[in-house]
């Protein structure tokens, strides 16, 4: 398990290796992720006939003389933009499991389909990239400028081969994530009105009603927000990431760690994990974390009261951001709040 250096590239490659819980160990620095649609529009066919634009999170404009058609995406990203209608080419970044099947960050994308450049932290296939002709790649920020998932030795190779485009996945809430992988989306001609995507934003704002009310029922349950390796286990501050920080902003009470130097979460031996009582547990599901079958060695793990109670959910810790993938993320996480006992 590498470990918190000084440097950008190492706090980012603890995030991408599943050490830091909140996906936001990210550096302190704000940046503007309020901002709205700044695309070339609401995507209907007379807006994509000329020159493309679309300011990003960082700030910067990407221009095209035409629509992109010849996207290359961070994985959740490209499974984002495939909800709304757009497909890339190629993708980097957790794709596909040992076994072959899609990882749980590709959602629906048919990963038979894509041009898969890097599948773990650090690999991007510039060739590969190259070859495709991209005219456009996207990526998620979790450190302001940091491109997600794009090698530091690389980039500059990368980034000269077509316009690029971040969205915040930090410093962000999920809906404002979701409003800005929706405008890309209707800048690059999705149909944002079509029905099924009205249909998962209703089945979304219902989801968080009843989140709200959930934790409104049960003020005295409180979450904890963990990630595990053979070494340590990880509690993450739930303001740090944009999903925590909404749940929280929607009543959920979160265990509330003592932070490294860094900020954003704590590092607690094996012997030490029951250090803070919670009667929920999110465990980090993505397939660069242990996950609970895995930890059944672990006795002080096993002793925990939340897994004595059952009450161990799994966490979407990189959501695709799409209503149509968030939605069951605030679905899961009011029923095991509405079916919790006080276990902490």
């Amino acid at each position: 398990m590498p470990k918190v250096r000084t440097t950008s590239l190492s706090r980012r490659g603890l995030l991408a290796a599943g050490g830091a819980v909140g996906l936001g160990a990210v550096l302190a620095a704000c940046g503007d992720s309020d901002s709205k649609g700044s695309g070339s529009g609401s995507g209907s066919s007379s807006e994509k006939s000329g020159p493309w634009t679309f300011k990003d999170d960082r700030g910067l404009t990407a221009k095209a003389k035409s629509t992109p058609k010849n996207i290359v995406a961070f994985t959740g990203v490209a499974a984002a933009l495939h909800d709304y209608g757009i497909e890339v080419k190629g993708v980097f970044g957790p794709t596909k499991t040992k076994d072959g099947k899609a990882d749980v960050q590709a959602g629906d994308l048919d990963i038979s389909k894509v041009e898969i450049l890097g599948n773990v932290w650090g690999e991007f296939n510039v060739e590969k990239y190259a070859a495709l002709g991209p005219e456009l790649l996207v990526t998620a920020m979790w450190e302001k400028d940091a491109l997600w998932y794009v090698p530091d030795e690389s980039k500059d190779k990368i980034l000269k081969l077509a316009p690029s485009v971040a969205l915040w996945a930090a410093q962000t809430t999920i809906p404002k994530a979701i409003q800005r992988h929706e405008d890309l989306a209707a800048s690059l001609g999705a149909d944002v009105k079509a029905a099924k995507v009205t249909a998962a934003k209703d089945r979304f704002e219902k989801a968080a009603a009843r989140l709200r009310a959930a934790a409104k029922s049960k003020p005295n349950i409180k979450v904890m927000i963990g990630s595990a390796n053979q070494d340590l286990f990880y509690v993450s501050l739930a303001k740090t990431s944009a999903d925590t920080l909404y749940f929280q902003e929607l009543g959920v009470k979160f265990v509330e760690p003592k932070v490294n130097s860094a900020g954003f979460f704590e590092e607690l031996s094996w012997e030490n994990v029951d250090k803070y009582d919670a009667d929920i547990i999110m465990m980090d599901n993505r397939s660069s974390a242990l996950q609970p079958d895995a930890l059944t060695s672990k006795p002080t793990w096993a002793q925990l009261p939340a897994v004595k109670a059952g009450q161990v959910i799994p966490r979407t810790t990189e959501p695709i951001y799409s209503y149509d993938k968030c939605a069951p993320i605030l679905e899961d996480l009011a029923k095991a709040i509405e079916d919790a006992k006080k276990a902490g």
